[in-house]
């Protein structure tokens, strides 16, 4: 990955009070690319997700975007370089009073000066984007999951960030949903030039649309490559996460005693 850089990770350690939950990681993350983090539930990608923005400080190391430590940052600047990010919440997280077009002219209304002439012109060019200009009537009950997860993110587009993170884009989504999600992400990334994170647990979609990937496990970054390195690799705890394999560094049983043993307890308890 020779882009420059937009987000750098270097040996960032977190926790919370005692419990170590990410333990020396290094990332680095192009303009323009689409970077996804991959792992186990609990591992600590969307902690990843709060430390990029500024949500949680590291207990070591840091997290630079565009040449800022991230958590060194004061309130105004915090401010400042946040308004280059934007967030695709799992579930949409539309304001659910708010119209389709009102959801998405939020941000223009909040954070600009435009007059509503142009935030108008705006809104309908990003609704356009995901193909949903003729849906800026409707409330967010009228929509299906894929419409909402779509309308989301036409928002998060709204005041062309340099970032967009998403936490778990594909949960729930059908299979045309889903891959309209996972083109959208792609052709957005590359039209608006934009650095996209995917968190996410959808490894065969995601391998389709994205540039790179880092699996976490343990705290730790247990593997990273391209789509081409991942779906190639021996590495255990990867081929087992690719392949959605049942038994392996991730075991199927939860430690115990043997079972035997544990028959002969209940039949001399008996």
């Amino acid at each position: 990955m020779t882009s420059e850089t937009l987000v750098e990770i270097n040996d960032l350690n977190f926790s919370y009070d005692k419990r170590a939950i990410l333990k020396g990681i290094n990332m680095t993350m192009p303009r323009g690319k689409v970077i996804a983090i991959m792992g186990g539930s609990g591992c600590g990608k969307t902690t990843l997700l709060r430390l990029i923005g500024g949500a949680v400080a590291p207990s070591s190391g840091y997290v630079k975007i565009a040449g800022q430590v991230v958590h060194e940052l004061g309130r105004d600047e915090l401010f400042q370089i946040r308004r280059k990010m934007s967030m695709l919440f799992q579930f949409g997280a539309l304001f659910t009073d708010l119209s389709v077009f009102d959801n998405v002219a939020f941000q223009m209304r909040e954070h600009t000066n435009l007059p509503e002439s142009v935030i108008r012109d705006l809104v309908l060019m990003k609704l356009h984007a995901v193909g949903l200009r003729g849906a800026h009537k409707l409330m967010p009950a009228e929509l299906s999951g894929g419409m909402a997860r779509r309308v989301a993110l036409a928002r998060s587009i709204a005041l062309d960030p340099l970032l967009i993170m998403y936490d778990e884009p594909f949960t729930g989504l059908d299979p045309i949903s889903l891959s309209v999600i996972g083109n959208l992400i792609r052709r957005l990334t590359d039209a608006l030039g934009m650095t996209s994170i995917v968190v996410t647990h959808d490894v065969q979609e995601s391998l389709k649309i994205v540039d790179y990937v880092y699996f976490i496990s343990d705290g730790v970054i247990a593997a990273h490559g391209t789509p081409a390195e991942v779906r190639g690799s021996v590495a255990p705890f990867v081929h087992q996460f690719v392949h959605g394999e049942e038994d392996g560094p991730v075991p199927f049983h939860y430690p115990a005693e043997t079972y035997a043993s544990d028959l002969r307890l209940g039949s001399s308890l008996a």
